[in-house]
C-alpha cells in the first residue's frame, strides 16, 4: 500500500502520523505553503483523507481530488466532513466511535466536580499562599443534584451511568424519546434546562443543534445552574454564555470546547465558577492510540476490499 497517497489534514497524533507513514505515501497538508497548487499537483496520487474535529473534507476539497475514495476521521464527530456530498460521490467515510466514550464521559464528571467544588480555584488559592490568610469559601456539592443530558448516545449514556453513582436523578433530551430508557424524557431543551441543576451537552453538532444552548436555555437553567459542554463549541451561543456568566444569570460552566478554537473569550479567564479545558475530552495516550488504530484499520480494510471497521457512509 506504500504507493497509495493519503492526505493528512493537520497534526493530530505522532503515533498516527508514524503509522500512516509506514504504510502509505503520506502527504502532510499543514506543511504545504501553497495548498491549492499542492492539491492540483497531487490530485492523481491522493486516494484517502485523514481528518479530525478541526479539519476534514468539504465539497471543494473533495472535487479537487478526482481519485479520492475514503475520508477517515480521527474523531467521532463528523461536522467537518460533507457527508451528503461524500455519499453522492460514492466516497466512504469512517470515524472512531466507542473507543473514546469512556474518556469523554470521565472528563464530563471531572468538569462537573471541578466547577461545583471550584477545584481549580482552590488549587490557585493554595499556590498563591492565600490559605495562610484564611480558609477558602464554601462551594456546592455534586451528589444528588439533578443532571440533564442533551443527547443520549454512547457518550450521553456513559455520563448518565457515572452521574447515577453520585445519586443524581437523570433526565434527557433527544429528537425522539428512547423507549428503552429508564430516564425522564423532555421533548424540548428549555423544559430539560428548567428541570435540572446541571446541563450536559453531549450531542453531535448538526445544523439543528448549532446554538442549541441559547439565551432562553441559559435563563431556564438559571443562576444556580451549571452548563457542561463536552460536545462541540458551536453547540453554545458563546456571547450569550459569556454575558450570562459575567452577569450572574448562570451559576457556572465547565467547558472542554469553544466556538472558535483555540480562541477563548478572555472575559471567562477571571471567573472562579468557570473551568476551561483545551478540547481534551479524548486526550489520553491510551484512547488516542486506539483511535489511531481505528483510522489505520479502516484505511487498510478499504484498500484491501474488506468492510470498514466503523463505517459512516
Amino acid at each position: 500500500m506504500e504507493a497509495i497517497g493519503v492526505l493528512m489534514m493537520c497534526p493530530m497524533s505522532a503515533y498516527l502520523e508514524n503509522e500512516l507513514d509506514k504504510r502509505f505515501k503520506l502527504f502532510r497538508f499543514w506543511n504545504q505553503p501553497q495548498k491549492e497548487e499542492f492539491v492540483k499537483e497531487k490530485a492523481n496520487s491522493i486516494r484517502a483523507i485523514v481528518g479530525n474535529a478541526s479539519a476534514g473534507a468539504d465539497a471543494k476539497l473533495i472535487d479537487s481530488l478526482s481519485r479520492l475514495e475514503i475520508v477517515a476521521s480521527y474523531s467521532v464527530g463528523l461536522d467537518k466532513i460533507d457527508l451528503g456530498y461524500c455519499k453522492e460521490k460514492g466516497i466512504r467515510v469512517s470515524n472512531t466511535p466507542d473507543v473514546l466514550t469512556e474518556d469523554v464521559a470521565d472528563l464530563a464528571i471531572g468538569l462537573i466536580l471541578a466547577t461545583l467544588r471550584q477545584i481549580c480555584a482552590c488549587d490557585r488559592y493554595v499556590r498563591s499562599g492565600l490559605w495562610t490568610k484564611g480558609d477558602f469559601k464554601l462551594t456546592t456539592k455534586f451528589s444528588g443534584k439533578s443532571v440533564g443530558i442533551i443527547g443520549l448516545g454512547r457518550i450521553g449514556l456513559a455520563v448518565a451511568h457515572r452521574a447515577e453513582a453520585f445519586g443524581c436523578p437523570i433526565s434527557y433530551y433527544t429528537r425522539s424519546e428512547k423507549p428503552d430508557s429508564k430516564y425522564k424524557y423532555y421533548s424540548n431543551v428549555i423544559d430539560l434546562a428548567s428541570n435540572c441543576q446541571i446541563l450536559v451537552v453531549a450531542c453531535p453538532l448538526t445544523k439543528e443543534t448549532r446554538h442549541i444552548i441559547n439565551r432562553e436555555v441559559i435563563d431556564a437553567l438559571g443562576p444556580k445552574g451549571v452548563l457542561i459542554n463536552i460536545g462541540r463549541g458551536p453547540h453554545v451561543d458563546e456571547p450569550e454564555l459569556v454575558s450570562a456568566l459575567v452577569e450572574g444569570r448562570l451559576g457556572g460552566a465547565g467547558l472542554d470546547v469553544f466556538e472558535n478554537e483555540p480562541e477563548v473569550p478572555e472575559q471567562l479567564f477571571g471567573l472562579d465558577n468557570v473551568v476551561l479545558l483545551p478540547h481534551v475530552g479524548s486526550g489520553t495516550v491510551e484512547t488516542r492510540n486506539a483511535m489511531a488504530d481505528l483510522v489505520i484499520g479502516n484505511l487498510e480494510a478499504h484498500f484491501l476490499g474488506k468492510p470498514l471497521l466503523t463505517p459512516v457512509v
